[in-house]
């Protein structure tokens, strides 16, 4: 078992560990480490961050630790989680740390980790660095430490890499795009791409100031990019998250586009165009609807547990080549190597371009069961799974959804709540039974 990698890396509150300079210290330490014991030599470990102010600290940490382990490094500054990922295969480096949060407030911080191939580490190399954070920290002869060089044509190398998954016969010359980068790490990149293209570009959440990510903006919060779609008479919205690797979609009408139906668009697209390899791959929160209007359509679909880790295992298994979530994480393994949030959009606006339709139109093939999530927060990690007055509780609700729906209880592997859901048919019912639900499940674990 780790004690500290989740399922998308460590996270926490600043200032407390893990999440703390001292511990972060020790973990550049412990990742050098176990480069030097895997035989990659001095190796180079790459290092970029999204905008939070914590980011500063974080990286000078990381940058010592790896430093008295003998590891050079490679700084990129504020990059989106996706660019560090393609980077780390184009600079051919050992590892990339992201030192990112992702859709979380300011005052949380974490780290992710790519391996060579811009995937996330394999379980027995996290189970290394957490057996080396056990050891004494012991420092390299003076001769071996390690060196740091910023990289400074980072932005411009992922803003070509996205450019180049754009189909070369497309532009995007006539389209009004809003863009809301949610004040995070790809606030100078994904206007610079948008425009390239030849898209009219509107931004939003461009002015980070250590403290602004993802607040009341990007893809958590898509409602303010509604109405400047409105405003603005824009044909589309395009919500990132605090570090790019997620994306929320607006139509002009105003209509939000999830997760869901960006990923059925780019199926579609994909089976229509021969570009889909077997089936596309879902979470347990996919709505019901999404496997429906997949049916329809003759595209095998699959359902995984939530994270984007758990996506790439089920289409590396099934040797496939599209997955998504809900919340806009979709995985074009055609293009990189984990969830990108500019070229999913890309996707997008390429099937927009190339059959002459609206976002609108493009999603009229899905129909989405009314669906109710309710956090309920947690002191701790708690199992949910055994405990009999809430089995009684789903049990009962899922006997009232009569086959017409389901009920999804799960502990969140990034925040300190347990996701309630249900989904059915009637809405009024979906709502009430959630509710019913997330208290019982907050009354068992008081």
């Amino acid at each position: 078992m780790k004690k500290y990698f989740g399922t998308d890396g460590i996270r926490g509150r600043v200032g407390e560990p893990p999440i703390s300079a001292d511990w972060i210290l020790k973990l550049g330490w412990a990742v050098g480490k176990v480069l030097a014991a895997k035989g990659r030599g001095r190796g180079k470990v790459l290092i970029g961050k999204d905008t939070r102010i914590s980011g500063y600290m974080f990286e000078s940490a990381l940058e010592a630790g790896l430093s008295s382990a003998g590891v050079d490094t490679l700084l990129l500054g504020p990059m989106p989680t996706p660019g560090i990922a393609y980077l780390t295969r184009a600079l051919r480096v050992s590892v990339g740390i992201v030192i990112s949060a992702s859709h979380n407030p300011y005052y949380d911080n974490g780290l992710k980790f790519f391996s060579a191939e811009g995937t996330k580490l394999p379980d027995d190399i996290e189970l290394a660095i957490e057996a080396a954070l056990a050891e004494p920290m012991l420092t390299v002869d003076s001769r071996a430490l390690g060196k740091a060089v910023r990289v400074r044509d980072a932005e411009g190398r992922y803003v070509e890499f996205c450019k180049s998954t754009f189909p070369a016969s497309l532009d995007l010359r006539g389209l009004k795009l809003v863009i809301d980068c949610a004040h995070g790490a790809t606030y100078r990149i994904a206007p610079s791409v948008f425009r390239e293209l030849g898209a009219e570009v509107i931004e939003m959440g461009v002015n980070p100031d250590g403290f602004n990510i993802n607040e009341s903006c990007g893809s958590t919060h898509p409602a303010h990019l509604a109405k400047r779609v409105i405003a603005e008479r824009a044909d589309a919205g395009i919500a990132l998250d605090g570090d790019g690797d997620r994306v929320i979609m607006v139509d002009h009408t105003g209509s939000i586009v999830d997760g869901d139906e960006i990923l059925f668009i780019i199926g579609k697209w994909y089976s229509e165009t021969n570009r889909l390899t077997g089936g596309v791959v879902g979470t347990t929160m996919s709505n019901y609807g999404l496997e429906v209007a997949f049916q329809r359509a003759n595209i095998a679909f699959t359902r995984t547990a939530v994270g984007d880790r758990h996506i790439l295992e089920r289409l590396q298994q099934n040797g496939w080549n599209l997955g998504g979530e809900s919340s806009g994480h979709i995985i074009c393994l055609d293009a990189n190597s984990t969830g990108d949030g500019i070229v999913s959009a890309l996707r997008i606006l390429a099937v927009m371009c190339s059959r002459s339709k609206s976002l609108q139109e493009l999603k009229q093939g899905m129909t989405k069961f009314p669906q109710t999530l309710i956090n309920v927060p947690i002191a701790a990690r708690v199992n949910i799974i055994n405990n009999p007055q809430i089995k009684s509780a789903v049990s009962a609700a899922e006997e009232r959804l009569k086959g017409l729906g389901r009920v999804l209880l799960r502990p969140s592997g990034t925040e300190p709540v347990v996701r309630v859901m249900v989904e059915g048919e009637d809405p009024l019912m979906v709502e009430n039974l959630a509710a019913e639900l997330a208290a019982i499940v907050k009354g068992a674990i008081a």
